[in-house]
């Protein structure tokens, strides 16, 4: 019969099982960073899907904008108001098309640094678990 006080990866014996104990291999650890890494890839995508809709939402304002000044062409090209007008939208295109440039480039900042994050949590649970089976090892071999 197994003793209940043995838990986790490597069946490590602790004094209390919600505990890490002195071995630093709990479980309770190695579920915390699963779930954080769980966590980061999720900012990932969301982060993505973030910038995904903001790229379709300012193409959908550049497109409008455009049809707008061809539509508008020749009503008014005489009129200076008019002239003026057109091209403050001309620059409003410019401005979202900068925008966009500086989204995509804070898109790929985030991300990198939420993937150095995911690399630095994944290393440590691998750590984690590697000191896990070789305890359990160690332990097998002692029994």
């Amino acid at each position: 019969m197994e003793n209940p006080n043995f838990t986790g990866i490597g069946k490590k014996y602790v004094e209390n099982p919600s505990e890490e104990g002195d071995l630093g291999v709990g479980t309770g650890k190695v579920d915390s960073l699963k779930e954080v890494i769980s966590e980061i890839n999720d900012m990932v995508g969301e982060r993505k899907k973030l910038s995904g809709g903001f790229f379709r939402d300012a193409e959908k304002m550049k497109r409008e904008i455009s049809n707008f000044l061809l539509e508008s062409a020749p009503a008014g090209e005489g009129d200076s108001e008019f002239v003026r007008e057109r091209s403050e939208l001309r620059k409003k295109q410019m401005d979202v098309t900068e925008m966009q440039l500086n989204e995509r480039v804070g898109c790929w900042r985030d991300i990198a640094l939420l993937k150095k994050e995911l690399r630095e949590r994944e290393k440590e649970l691998s750590e984690r678990l590697n000191r896990a089976d070789m305890l359990g090892k160690i332990l097998e071999d002692g029994d």
